[in-house]
């Protein structure tokens, strides 16, 4: 297994605590329920439904099984913004140098990265262009079509 960090604001520490305890006392029993049903309808060998039941026990099954190994591991991060350095837990205020528009992020581990909710994870590649910059630095992200530069605007 995988032994690494996994980086968690006390926020996705709990969330994932939650979607675990969920999964292992309501997903399992429904799922149980399901391949019970399936296999009373007999006919396993060309029984669908409860070959489609199995598969969503394996999924829920390997899902727990991840949870428990990103919270075994887990790191409660903190945001560091008195020293004004971009680090894991900092929200950032961006903006492309050939643009006008602000953008903002909260840098977090990947088990927790939402883009569309403006978490991007320390290893992406905005994420990984940021960490350790100031406020008036520059972070430049290669991406397919080109550099692009953002000038770090605030640090929280």
């Amino acid at each position: 297994m995988n032994t690494r960090a996994v980086y968690l604001t006390r926020e996705g520490y709990a969330a994932l605590e939650k979607e675990l305890e969920y999964l292992k006392t309501v997903r399992r029993q429904e799922v149980a329920k399901r391949l019970h049903a399936a296999l009373a309808e007999g006919e396993l060998i060309e029984n669908a439904e409860l070959e489609d039941a199995r598969r969503e026990q394996a999924f829920v099954e390997g899902r727990i099984i991840a949870l428990d190994e990103q919270l075994r591991h887990a790191t409660i991060i903190e945001s560091h913004a008195a020293d004004g350095v971009v680090d894991v837990g900092s929200h950032v205020t961006v903006r492309e140098i050939s643009g006008t528009e602000e953008e903002k992020y909260h840098v977090v581990g990947s088990a927790e990265a939402d883009p569309r909710k403006g978490k991007i994870s320390n290893e992406s590649p905005l994420g990984r262009a940021l960490l350790g910059k100031r406020v008036g630095e520059q972070a430049v992200v290669q991406a397919p079509a080109g550099d692009i530069t953002f000038e770090i605007i605030k640090v929280e």
